[in-house]
């Protein structure tokens, strides 16, 4: 029997639909690729812009942490497309690949793998974050490292927005910065950004509890990960949203927004209707197309 869930018309059609053809894209060969650390997966792929805006005028920096409930099989591959369409709109993008959850949930090893990697996936984030400007200067000498602009989808979107507030971060923490990033703003986009919310919500299968080791560890470093803790930032922050996600539902927006508002921070929430959670790094999406809006009004 047919689930009924997929059939035509329902949410889980439409979800499905929107991913493969986001997933449906070749994946774009970046320009140049350079490590951070040590690790197969501490890399950043740099794509010049196409299209600078005027002879001589350096392209503002979109820095692109990609999705996947921090999981090992989504890697940066799979939003490189978007990158590239990033690049010819006139930015000079860079897309981070950090460590992710690789082991599976059976004691064998078998079964969905584990949400990221504690501490490793934040000690990643944090070194590429810390090297990004010089790295820039090295692979993108078309480049303003000055406007850079951090952008992130779905799980990337948490690391964003985890990014931008480490000046926030206890003070016993190993990311924690003296000062703000020096970042003219950040577009999460569908982020998880507030792990209670998503966490109730059960938000691609607990990935937020999961990250953060599960049981008491949930609560204890919260502190350290949970975006809607670490407020207000004082960097200009945008979230785009469609309104039809059925993997990071509205809510979970909503709910940073809210925190943020309690905190004195206005944060900006753009709701496209009728969009589910892939159309917003598709290039064959309409709702691409706002994000790259979005990012281009912070970065120029």
């Amino acid at each position: 029997m047919p689930d009924a869930a997929a059939e035509p018309g329902t949410a889980a059609a439409r979800n499905a639909a929107e991913e493969k053809s986001a997933f449906a894209h070749p994946a774009v060969e970046p320009d140049s690729t350079a490590g951070y650390g040590d690790h197969p997966d501490q890399v950043i792929d740099f794509y010049a812009p196409r299209g600078v805006p005027g002879p001589g005028e350096a392209a503002p920096v979109v820095v692109v942490l990609h999705g996947g409930s921090w999981r090992a099989p989504y890697d940066r591959r799979h939003i490189s497309p978007f990158a590239g369409f990033l690049a010819e709109r006139g930015f000079a993008v860079a897309s981070v690949e950090y460590r992710r959850g690789a082991a599976g949930t059976g004691p064998d090893g078998s079964g969905e793998p584990v949400a990221g990697r504690w501490p490793d996936t934040f000690d990643d984030v944090a070194a590429a974050l810390d090297a990004l400007p010089e790295l820039v200067r090295q692979h993108l000498p078309r480049a303003d490292a000055r406007r850079t602009v951090l952008t992130g989808h779905s799980a990337g979107g948490h690391l964003a927005l985890w990014a931008a507030a480490r000046h926030l971060l206890p003070a016993d923490a190993p990311w924690r910065t003296d000062r703000p990033a020096p970042l003219r703003g950040v577009v999460a986009l569908a982020p998880i950004a507030d792990f209670e919310v998503a966490d109730k919500l059960d938000v691609c299968g607990g990935a937020a509890r999961q990250l953060l080791g599960g049981g008491e560890l949930f609560a204890e470093r919260r502190p350290y990960a949970d975006p809607a803790l670490l407020l207000p930032t004082g960097i200009a922050t945008t979230l785009v949203q469609g309104r039809a996600d059925v993997d990071v539902p509205q809510a979970v927006a909503e709910a940073y927004a809210d925190a943020a508002a309690k905190a004195g921070e206005v944060v900006g929430v753009t709701l496209l209707e009728d969009v589910g959670h892939y159309p917003l790094i598709d290039p064959a999406a309409d709702a691409c197309a706002v994000v790259a809006e979005e990012l281009a009004q912070l970065a120029w």
